[in-house]
């Protein structure tokens, strides 16, 4: 009878071992998947001059969710880059673009609302960022997004004191920004547009395509900076 009982404690004492390794598993298993860095969605962009892929920041969900959201309804589809600005910036997706005529004015259009902004410190406008367009800070002090324009930063690269005068500039018009090296390595080897680091939004980045960006920001363009020759985009979600 004894040998029976303690083979019972026996028993239940290996059961409650296997029980608590269990869950110490699932708890470790659970934290890791806590800590795990969330896959960033993927977006492609094909011209005619070739593809684009951004990849959107979550970082900014309310910008990285609408962007899906109007590529899932295929809202950008046809719609021109219609603003290019060489060592700049190639800009799209006003609605008003889809039946432009050649030469009209564009740029005013938009799906008939604003982001909030979602300027994130450290999110910067490095060459092949990927950032939204709104409205001056005279009219748009909130400094709100447009609900489908955006921009793909090109660019050009920046020595330290360069920079260092953007630093002091931007400072001076109510969008301080504290760089860290790494910031300014990216700046001085890669390029970008500084003096628009914490004015916009920065959502996205190219993460191929670079030589296609490179295209676009070489097209010709009349008086309004607008492509005299039509470069029309077609998106879709990378699942």
């Amino acid at each position: 009878m004894s040998n029976v009982t303690e083979c019972g404690k026996a028993t239940q004492r290996l059961l409650v071992l296997c029980w608590l390794l269990l869950l110490g598993a699932h708890t470790v298993k659970t934290s890791a998947q806590a800590t795990a860095t969330p896959t960033r969605p993927l977006v492609e962009i094909r011209t005619e001059l070739g593809t684009l892929i951004v990849a959107l920041y979550n970082e900014t969900p309310q910008h990285r969710d609408n962007f899906l959201k109007l590529v899932r309804e295929h809202a950008y589809d046809s719609l021109l880059f219609h603003r290019v600005i060489a060592a700049f910036m190639v800009q799209g997706g006003d609605p008003d673009s889809k039946r432009a005529a050649p030469g009209a004015p564009l740029g005013q259009g938009g799906p008939g609302y604003t982001l909030p902004a979602e300027i994130v410190p450290g999110l910067i406008h490095k060459k092949g960022a990927l950032a939204a367009a709104r409205q001056a800070d005279q009219v748009n002090p909130e400094r709100r997004s447009s609900g489908s324009q955006f921009y793909i930063v090109q660019g050009k690269t920046y020595k330290a004191t360069e920079l260092d005068q953007v630093v002091l500039r931007n400072a001076r018009y109510g969008t301080p920004v504290t760089y860290t090296e790494e910031h300014r390595k990216t700046y001085a080897s890669v390029g970008g547009t500084p003096h628009l680091d914490g004015a916009y939004t920065v959502f996205g980045e190219v993460v191929e395509g670079v030589d296609v960006l490179e295209a676009l920001s070489a097209q010709l363009c009349d008086g309004r900076d607008r492509p005299l020759k039509d470069v029309r985009m077609f998106m879709r979600v990378l699942e």
